[in-house]
């Protein structure tokens, strides 16, 4: 018994020590604008990424855009734990989602809830460049 307290002590004293954690961190002007640039983004095998908002940045929220070449995908579909938003910038896309296809266009919106399978395509001439919203499940 002595030892579940003890280690309920230290579970209590963790998740503290994380909230605390995370009101000390100092936002500011110079940590809250993030102004695009290629030279930071990360080269993939279809274009490149950048990420306006990593899963360290906050709480696991991540803001990124990714970028995919005319008539290819970054990769086949597949599902994670996580929901996910999509928000086309530019181009033609091709949205999967548990079987089924439709194809969108700049402004569109797209939802993955959790455990889904989806994907999406670049079935354009054209760069398509959209934003992944995300939320990363705490490890």
């Amino acid at each position: 018994m002595k030892n579940l307290i003890n280690t309920f002590l230290v579970i209590i004293f963790l998740i503290g020590f994380q909230i605390i954690q995370a009101q000390e961190k100092n936002y500011t002007i110079e940590n809250c604008v993030n102004i695009f640039s290629k030279d930071e983004a990360t080269p993939t095998k279809v274009g490149y990424q950048y990420w306006f908002a990593d899963k360290d940045f906050l709480d696991g929220r991540t803001l990124k855009m990714s970028v995919v070449e005319p008539h290819k995908s970054t990769h086949a579909p597949h599902q994670h734990p996580e929901d996910e938003f999509f928000f086309i910038l530019e181009g033609t896309a091709e949205f999967y989602l548990d079987g089924k296809t439709t194809v969108v266009g700049k402004y569109t919106s797209l939802y993955c809830p959790p455990n889904s399978m989806h994907g999406i395509s670049n079935v354009g001439d054209t760069e398509l460049k959209y934003l992944v919203i995300k939320k990363y499940l705490k490890n």
